[in-house]
């Protein structure tokens, strides 16, 4: 197997992230990186619908435990044991998972307190993804109303909103006076963007037994909810700008709300399945660049 490296592996694993993670100033850029692809191989063991619920969960069990105590050796095997049972039909996260004792090794080079920061919100998001595996019955998952799939995208991203705020307010004492306004929204930041995909890929999810959203809850309550986290995802990114966060923190946050607004809007002109193009995508990048030059508002009040 070729040597691996951090970039190739985001690059192979996300379309968004790999747009966004970039610009963030270092050492939050590796850190996050490095939390990223630490979410998705979690995320992967959880969207193994292929595998029995128990295979699922005792793989993200495993991968706790190297977590908490890294042991090459146990890396190495649990990793072999995973790429052999096939853990996905995406090539990209097939190699994510090839790759845990590489990723896991360059986790642990971080600093002490990112170490802490990034490894308790991925716990807690891997064991409640735990709780919803278990829930699997006859290879499907049905959520069962508007407050499920609120816990639900909680567990799968707004604790990764909030991970990525304490990631922010670390070694940054600028951003103290923020610090609580950032932590009490930063839940819902993750939400508006898994409501989003949640939305656009119902279709295929449902082909594949998750069916996240919930029969009883009305289509336009999910879509209203998730314009509701978008505007509050707005305030988020508003207040790092008002404190003088640097570029690279509020040009990380506003790219993902802008392409999920623009998402959104398709998905709800089209259905489920549409997507933001490759020309959208870099005028809107251009378009949040330029608006960050001229110390506008990253991320305007939507038209009505």
């Amino acid at each position: 197997m070729k040597k691996a490296s951090l970039e190739d592996l985001l690059e192979k694993t996300s379309r968004t992230f790999a747009l966004s993670i970039p610009v963030l100033p270092e050492p939050t850029r590796r850190e996050v990186m490095i939390a990223y692809l630490l979410f998705r191989i979690a995320d992967t063991f959880e969207d193994a619908s292929h595998w029995e619920p128990d295979l699922r969960i005792e793989a993200l069990e495993e991968f706790g435990r190297l977590l908490r105590t890294f042991s090459r050796p146990e890396a190495e095997r649990v990793a072999a044991k995973w790429s052999a049972a096939h853990p996905s039909p995406h090539a990209g996260y097939r190699e994510l998972i090839a790759q845990v004792p590489f990723v896991l090794e360059e986790f642990f080079a971080l600093s002490p307190e990112a170490i802490e920061a990034v490894r308790a919100h991925v716990l807690r998001s891997a064991e409640g993804m735990s709780r919803y595996v278990g829930r699997t019955r006859a290879g499907a998952l049905a959520l069962s109303d508007l407050p499920d799939l609120q816990a639900y995208c909680y567990v799968v991203a707004g604790i990764v909103g909030e991970m990525l705020t304490d990631l922010f307010l670390l070694r940054r004492p600028t951003l103290s006076g923020v610090a609580s306004y950032l932590r009490e929204r930063a839940a819902t930041f993750g939400e508006a963007l898994q409501l989003v995909n949640i939305l656009k890929d119902s279709a295929s999810d449902a082909s594949e037994g998750r069916r996240y959203l919930p029969g009883g809850a009305a289509r336009e309550e999910v879509f209203a909810l998730a314009r509701r986290d978008l505007a509050t995802a707005a305030d988020y990114i508003a207040a790092l700008q008002s404190a003088k966060a640097p570029r690279g923190l509020v040009e990380f946050t506003a790219l993902p709300v802008l392409l999920a607004r623009a998402t959104l809007d398709q998905v709800e002109a089209r259905g489920p399945g549409s997507k933001v193009g490759r020309a959208e995508v870099f005028l809107l990048t251009q378009k949040l660049k330029r608006a960050l030059d001229r110390d506008e508002p990253a991320v305007p009040a939507p038209a009505l």
